[in-house]
């Protein structure tokens, strides 16, 4: 079992994500919140990525195929931000569907974007509005278990811009399904792996709220 020892960290840093959990459900609000929700690990460099137990998630979140039939074009990704769940577009109608976490009530971000860079085990950096709200937060943090953008992260841009939204892991599985973030979008390690490899620099990204895309 993977306990908080093996995590080491986790817990004290992982409320300063970009992205950060406003609350932690009463549900794991426990003495080591990580307790019983890893299995093992699946081999990554420079580290391994810690696997999740999927009997503590509700089923609908579970990666899986599904019949797609909207109108983005395969190669395509699609977040649904009410329904909490991210679609990669495949050819023959269908899509792989990944649970996910998005930003809580007045942070949902929705539009088109690309996948304007990747990162692996990324590093982290807050940016001046978070800083400005709390002073306390580390100005960088290097890649790791503990860094909140996880394993992956896909950048999006618009215009060649960065818009400081992210598609990225998480080291607080039980926030999936959830809308606690500040804006991104926060898979599963193993997920986000999957779909880091699925995806090149340059593809569409539309998230939904409301069921437009469209502000």
């Amino acid at each position: 079992m993977i306990t908080r020892r093996l995590l080491i960290g986790a817990l004290a840093i992982a409320p300063l994500a970009a992205c950060q959990t406003a609350q932690q459900p009463q549900s794991v609000a426990a003495a080591d919140p990580y307790e019983g929700w890893y299995v093992g690990f699946m081999p990554d460099q420079p580290h391994n990525v810690p696997l999740v137990d999927r009997r503590k998630m509700d089923a609908k979140y579970a990666r899986q195929t599904v019949a797609y039939n909207g109108p983005e074009k395969p190669g395509s990704i699609v977040v649904d931000i009410d329904e909490r769940h991210l679609y990669f577009v495949q050819a023959d109608n269908t899509a792989i569907r990944y649970g996910v976490g998005v930003g809580k009530q007045g942070f949902s971000w929705r539009g088109t974007a690309t996948v304007g860079r990747k990162g692996v085990w990324p590093a982290w950096s807050p940016t001046k509005t978070m800083v400005g709200i709390k002073p306390d937060l580390p100005r960088h943090m290097e890649a790791g278990i503990d860094n909140p953008l996880g394993a992956r992260a896909l950048y999006l841009h618009q215009n060649g811009a960065d818009t400081l939204f992210r598609i990225h892991g998480t080291n607080e599985p039980w926030s999936i399904g959830e809308q606690v973030s500040s804006g991104c979008v926060r898979m599963l390690n193993e997920d986000v792996v999957d779909l880091y490899e699925r995806v090149p620099v340059g593809t569409m990204v539309y998230v939904k709220r409301n069921g437009r895309y469209r502000v």
